[in-house]
């Protein structure tokens, strides 16, 4: 018969459970409770009730929507201080400036901004080389290396700035 879960059967389950979905490091966790070890909690961690699990999401996912509520809130007071400042240009500006920033943090915050830089490989002085050697490489193989170019300067002329 196979051994029962020690942690299921715990005393203080409910409280190593909340640490486990708060991902607190395990070592961590069996200091604080007695008789538990780091492969018991990690044995455990696999059959925690998907609930609550998924509570735990429930939980980040409202974090964000207040976040998101808290920014929207932001960017109408500000608005609201720029319709305002009709003659203060200095504080237009300011509101202009912030209404910015506030727009900019909402679009990374909804995932519609990129941050990562793009990179034109096609320009790169390694591919520039690499190409260059390719197509000497194939200079004994005349249709080959024709195909190669042709098929480049496609990919080339679409990927133009």
């Amino acid at each position: 018969m196979p051994r029962q879960c020690s942690i299921c059967n715990h005393p203080e389950r409910q409280a190593i459970e909340e640490q486990l979905i708060a991902n607190l490091p395990l070592r961590k966790i069996a200091e604080q409770c007695s008789g538990i070890s780091v492969t018991a909690l990690h044995r455990h961690k696999e059959h925690l009730p998907a609930a609550l699990m998924k509570a735990k999401e429930a939980q980040e996912i409202a974090r964000g929507d207040d976040l998101l509520a808290q920014l929207k809130d932001l960017q109408a007071k500000t608005l609201g201080i720029l319709s305002q400042a009709s003659d203060d240009h200095r504080l237009a500006l300011a509101a202009i400036a912030q209404a910015r920033a506030n727009i900019e943090l909402l679009g990374k915050l909804l995932g519609e901004l990129r941050e990562q830089p793009v990179v034109n490989l096609l320009v790169m002085p390694e591919w520039v080389s690499m190409r260059g050697l390719i197509l000497r490489a194939l200079q004994p193989y005349p249709g080959a290396r024709l195909a190669l170019a042709e098929a480049l300067r496609k990919v080339e002329r679409h990927a133009g700035p």
